[in-house]
């Protein structure tokens, strides 16, 4: 694929922030050959320096960060270059977290695992209509799945807060917690 190709425009830069290193080099490779120039940062902390240095066209930032919020970063390139086209991966989708990133400027809000086709797609979608659906998204129960571990880790792994904040017998949650995760 080139530049044409997907008509990226005059200018190509693109901000991957995320600190899960191997997915971050996975996606970097698979945007430099759709024609992206590929920037990485793996903190909020660089994420931020890169945006104020060298604000790109477009940006990919992972939610949840080892240093902060990628909101933050978001919101520094926003203030930097306020027509770059932003989307927010996350690994813990909610509908806060997803008003509050297109509030700030996000064009789009995906849940990993999102591919590199996903990526492209939301960050060339304009707001004639919407990107078209993903082609393997994730099961309901993975879904569920996903919510009940995000919580129990947030509860610092509690059976019996995370029964309690789920509204869920803890004796059920225990057997949740057993059971490998759906596909």
């Amino acid at each position: 694929m080139n530049t044409e190709a997907l008509n990226l425009g005059d200018d190509n830069s693109l901000l991957l922030v995320d600190d899960d290193e191997a997915f971050l080099r996975r996606l970097a490779k698979a945007m430099e050959k759709r024609g992206f120039a590929v920037e990485m940062a793996d903190s909020v902390a660089a994420g931020t320096a890169i945006a104020t240095a060298r604000p790109p066209a477009y940006a990919v930032v992972d939610l949840r960060l080892e240093d902060g919020n990628g909101l933050d970063v978001v919101e520094k390139l926003r203030a930097q270059r306020p027509e770059s086209r932003v989307v927010v991966l996350t690994g813990y989708g909610a509908i806060a977290t997803a008003v509050a990133a297109v509030k700030i400027g996000a064009v789009d809000y995906l849940a990993k695992p999102a591919d590199a086709t996903d990526v492209t797609n939301a960050l060339l979608a304009r707001n004639d209509g919407l990107p078209p659906p993903p082609e393997n998204p994730m099961s309901a129960d993975r879904v569920r799945w996903e919510h009940i571990q995000r919580v129990y880790e947030l509860c610092d792994r509690n059976v019996s807060e995370t029964a309690r904040r789920l509204s869920m017998h803890r004796r059920t949650l225990q057997r949740i917690l057993a059971k490998r995760s759906p596909r």
